[in-house]
């Protein structure tokens, strides 16, 4: 079927496109742009949608991503870069069941004025419509993203409202340099976010490079950041690059950026500011080409009022604010969230469990201070423990009032105490044998366990004293003679334990 080229948009006769195989949208959608006084075209396959397009027709266009369309084209979001070719100046509102971060991005990236998951509210798609209809010509930059890009957006699960805003923020944000901090309670996935803004944006072809502030003693904080030269300070045996050096044209995420000292904070400002920064013992100036994502679970506005973070870096750092909302404020993801963690627990080797609704329910009515981490390693712990296909209501709060540790410092110690003796009984069953309760393990015991206990003792008390083994030895209340003997016998590198916060390479 034929139809008339358009006449020129006037202020009073705007016509908007509407394509979906859904009859009962299309109807509800056509009715609601005649109230608004303006003329729906309904289409219910891309081909059609495409032809209007062509000839001219329409000022707006509302789109569902699944819906009919010839090949080579698989669905509504690969008609997108050829609707842009053909008319760069229409807006493209993208409605979609398909409410996840991933369809936010292709549908952004392929040139889309907004998209709106459904159920959408009427209103607000409308107002989308009004506002589009004053600023034409909206464009967005066509790019392709790669496996890994696609595997980190899998993580965002949710349709609940407050995801769903996150998915068009971030949709948004992933292919420009705006500098963006990430707020949210631990256990939210505030370094997945900085992940997937890397992952599905132009520089993701570039190094992804995280750092915890929290993690690092802060007279570490510049030469973690920045690098040192060779001879900079005792120990610099060689040159180190920094974070920054090492995430050259890609991502630096700083995480817990509300634990940074003051002066780290004036020499990020510095980089903020002119792109550029010296290494610890340098004298060249180096510039830098980094996007930074910062995220942290602390008010910094206090943080600022009270002295401990510098104003002037607060709002260079907090040009796009992004707040992560806890489990508890986004109940309707709990449950699809949980489902894909057992999925994931399945790929790993473990059996296939489903949960049953009372289990669902009572999920939702749990708090999860540990938020989606919380879950997701309660998931996978009901996966491993529990031999039953489907998890039920009393295996699951069998889980969850274990999981509620006595925080206070005797079950504290109590817990260790705990910890010990079972990995003593442990290694009395492996050099006994469980059945010979009368057997003993070979002599020099005490020999053998005390190092396992006292080496991360003292590496922990080192790295938190920075190195300085008088603090070190005050605070474990030994003579500094007695630290001394202990590292030679310990076979402790300090140097080397104070660069890795008293952690192994293998727990960071």
């Amino acid at each position: 079927m034929q139809h008339a080229i358009k006449p020129p948009l006037t202020a009073m006769n705007p016509t908007i496109l509407i394509a979906d195989d859904d009859k009962t949208i299309c109807t509800v959608l056509a009715h609601a742009v005649k109230k608004r006084g303006w003329e729906p075209m309904v289409a219910h396959n891309g081909d059609t949608l495409m032809d209007w397009v062509r000839q001219g027709l329409g000022d707006v266009v509302i789109t569902d991503v699944r819906m009919p369309v010839s090949d080579p084209y698989k669905n509504g979001l690969d008609l997108l870069p050829v609707l842009r070719h053909l008319r760069a100046d229409l807006p493209i509102i993208v409605i979609s069941a398909q409410n996840t971060l991933l369809t936010a991005v292709q549908a952004n990236e392929r040139g889309a004025y907004e998209f709106m998951p459904k159920p959408f509210d009427l209103n607000v798609l409308l107002e989308h419509v009004e506002k589009s209809l004053e600023k034409q010509g909206k464009t967005a930059e066509i790019s392709p993203r790669d496996a890994q890009g696609e595997k980190d957006a899998e993580h965002f699960i949710g349709k609940s409202p407050a995801m769903q805003d996150i998915y068009r923020t971030l949709a948004r944000l992933v292919n420009n340099d705006l500098t963006v901090t990430v707020i949210g309670e631990s256990g939210t996935g505030k370094e997945l976010v900085a992940r997937a803004l890397h992952q599905l944006g132009k520089r993701k072809k570039a190094p992804f490079v995280a750092i915890n502030m929290a993690a690092i003693p802060r007279e570490l904080v510049e030469s973690e950041l920045f690098g040192y030269e060779k001879g900079a300070f005792t120990g610099a045996q060689s040159r180190k690059s920094g974070k920054f050096e090492q995430a050259e044209g890609g991502t630096l995420s700083l995480d817990e950026i509300g634990d940074m000292p003051m002066d780290a904070q004036t020499k990020l400002l510095r980089v903020l500011q002119q792109g550029e920064y010296i290494t610890i013992g340098g004298t060249r100036l180096i510039k830098t080409n980094v996007r930074i994502v910062c995220a942290t679970h602390r008010d910094l506005i206090s943080l600022v009022k009270s002295g401990q973070f510098r104003e002037d870096l607060y709002y260079r750092l907090n040009v796009v604010p992004l707040r992560i909302p806890p489990l508890r404020e986004r109940r309707e993801d709990i449950g699809p969230l949980a489902q894909y963690f057992l999925r994931k627990a399945e790929e790993k080797g473990l059996s296939p469990k489903l949960l049953d609704s009372e289990a669902i329910n009572a999920m939702q009515s749990y708090e999860w201070p540990g938020n989606v981490r919380e879950l997701e390693n309660m998931m996978y712990r009901l996966s491993a423990l529990y031999s039953e296909s489907i998890i039920s209501k009393e295996s699951l709060l069998s889980e969850i009032n274990a999981g509620k540790k006595d925080e206070s410092p005797a079950g504290q110690a109590a817990t260790l105490e705990k910890n010990v003796e079972a990995h003593l009984r442990q290694y009395f069953n492996a050099h006994t044998g469980a059945q010979n309760e009368n057997a003993l393990p070979p002599p020099g015991l005490y020999d053998r366990i005390l190092p396992l206990v006292e080496k991360p003792l003292v590496e922990m008390t080192l790295a938190a004293t920075g190195g300085n083994q008088l603090k070190a030895a005050f605070v474990l209340g030994i003579n500094r003679n007695t630290l001394r003997k202990k590292i030679s016998d310990l076979g402790i590198d300090v140097d080397q334990v104070v660069m890795d916060g008293g952690l192994k390479t293998d727990d960071k």
